[in-house]
C-alpha cells in the first residue's frame, strides 16, 4: 500500500472529480451510459447533506471514493447506506480500498448505526472475496426493484 495515500472528507470543490469517479464505476459495470446525475445534483445534495463522501488521495489526485448517506431499516434502526464505492483501477489492491471501506464502517459505526449496507454485481468476484474478507455477509436472496422516473 501506498503509505502516502490520504482518506478525508470531501469538499464541494471534489464533486466533479467524485462524479467522474461513479462514471468510471458505471463503465466498469458495464452500464456506461446509466449516469444521469449532473454535477449540479451531485452539488445540490452534497450542500443539502443528503449525501457524505470520503476521498482517498495522493498529493496531486483523488485516487477513490465512497458515497454514502443516513437511512433507515425498520428491522435493525439507523442504517448506513454506501451508494457507491470506487478506486481508480492503477491502485486496487494496493490497501486504497481497505482505507476506504474501514474509514466509512467507522464513520457508520460512530454515528450509532446499526448496520451499513451496499450492492455488489455478482459477477464482480473482486469486491464479493473483498468485501467476504472485510466480514460481510453478501445476501444472494433479495432482488433488487426499482422504477426509474
Amino acid at each position: 500500500m501506498d503509505n502516502k495515500i490520504r482518506i478525508r472528507f470531501a469538499e464541494s470543490t471534489d464533486l466533479e472529480v467524485i462524479r467522474a469517479l461513479v462514471v468510471e464505476l458505471a463503465i466498469f459495470e458495464k452500464e456506461p451510459d446509466a449516469v444521469l446525475a449532473t454535477l449540479n445534483d451531485y452539488q445540490e445534495a452534497f450542500n443539502s447533506g443528503l449525501i457524505t463522501v470520503f476521498v482517498a488521495e495522493t498529493a496531486d489526485e483523488i485516487v477513490g471514493m465512497t458515497l454514502f448517506y443516513d437511512t433507515f431499516s425498520t428491522w435493525k434502526g439507523k442504517m448506513l447506506y454506501m451508494e457507491d464505492f470506487v478506486v481508480k483501477e492503477a491502485y486496487r489492491s494496493k490497501g486504497v480500498g481497505k482505507l476506504l471501506f474501514d474509514k466509512t464502517l467507522a464513520y457508520a459505526q460512530e454515528s450509532g448505526c446499526k448496520l451499513m449496507k451496499w450492492q455488489v454485481l455478482d459477477w464482480n468476484e473482486g469486491a464479493v472475496k473483498f468485501y467476504e474478507r472485510e466480514g460481510a455477509t453478501i445476501e444472494k436472496g433479495w432482488w433488487n426493484g426499482k422504477i426509474v422516473f
